[in-house]
């Protein structure tokens, strides 16, 4: 059977990994796990441990301001190309998609790339160590599998020629997610907010929301009122804000905040009345001591749109970047 390397740096996720769970039976699979990861990562999977530049530099802001300047890479690792016939990495900037494609001349392995960048940077608006990781990854990728069209129209505008392309969404599990029965008859309505916990997925304004509906500010079509619960799921810096913003707009004791291990998210959207994405564009050109940052970001997918399809929940959404496309009907 044809073995295959997931390579996905600090970032291996339980929901970008359970997918592969169904090709064993074709394909032998396995990831780079390194010290470092961010995430938990589900069983039944071969986890390669591996060390990066990240993984033996201080803990903290600064071993991440060392790895940034100098560039994180795999430490070793070299069994784990040697044997694999595919290689699966993602983007076109990011340092172990880069490291797979320059080690790709040493090995026979085909190198894919999944992609889902909606934005065409080209070099212009990445920063140094991005725009030499852009140049490696292009020139070594054998595929790219855009996560949307707006992801490949931008890849077009990156200089990928349409055939070296095919366009790939996430896939779902449907039972797990459509087989949660909801829970008894409820007495309140419950919003879940799901996403990490930055100023970009819109949270503030989904709590701004919940406020005016509290406050009667709202009136349904059937003139109702309704005051319901916010459950925002996720972790990340904005926690400590959006806690003081519900506090400050008299909502604190309706809203729940907090992550969730991805093995209960069936029953979260199972529990709830609706599903809010608030997605929002965020730019930061702005310059630092070592050169120019993350230029800007749109919604590049929406993972939990299609749990919440696959659940059957009541979706509420931004258009921004791809989630026209994504919520296509639904």
């Amino acid at each position: 059977m044809p073995n295959v390397l997931i390579v996905r740096g600090h970032l291996s996720t339980p929901w970008e990994l359970r997918p592969w769970l169904l090709l064993p039976e074709r394909y032998t699979v396995s990831y780079l796990l390194t010290g470092s990861n961010r995430f938990e990562t589900p069983g039944g999977l071969r986890a390669v441990r591996t060390r990066a530049l990240r993984d033996v530099l201080p803990g903290g802001p600064i071993g991440d301001v060392a790895s940034g300047v100098l560039g994180d890479r795999y430490l070793g690792a070299d069994d784990a190309f040697a044997s694999a016939d595919i290689v699966h990495a993602a983007e076109l900037s990011f340092w172990f998609a880069a490291d797979a494609a320059r080690r790709k001349h040493r090995h026979s392995y085909r190198l894919v790339q999944t992609v889902w960048e909606t934005l065409p940077f080209m070099s212009t608006y990445r920063n140094r160590h991005a725009r030499q990781n852009r140049q490696h990854v292009l020139a070594a990728t054998d595929l790219f599998l855009p996560a949307t069209e707006r992801a490949a129209d931008a890849l077009m505008l990156e200089g990928v020629p349409r055939e070296r392309m095919v366009v790939c969404a996430p896939g779902i599990d449907l039972d797990r997610f459509g087989a949660v029965a909801p829970p008894g008859q409820q007495t309140e309505h419950t919003i879940v907010s799901p996403a990490r916990l930055v100023f970009e997925k819109g949270h503030q304004d989904v709590l701004r929301a919940i406020a005016a509906l509290h406050r009667g500010m709202v009136t349904l079509p059937d003139g109702s009122r309704i005051a319901p619960r916010l459950h925002i799921v996720g972790f990340g810096p904005e926690e400590k804000r959006l806690r003081a913003h519900a506090e400050e707009l008299g909502i604190a004791e309706s809203v729940e905040i907090g992550g969730v291990p991805y093995e209960r998210m069936p029953e979260v959207f199972a529990s709830a009345s609706a599903m809010v994405l608030a997605s929002q564009s965020s730019a930061a050109a702005y310059y630092h001591l070592f050169d120019v940052p993350r230029a800007f970001w749109e919604e590049q997918f929406g993972l939990v749109l299609a749990e919440a399809m696959a659940s059957g929940l009541a979706i509420v959404a931004s258009r921004n970047g791809a989630i026209p496309e994504v919520l296509d009907g639904a």
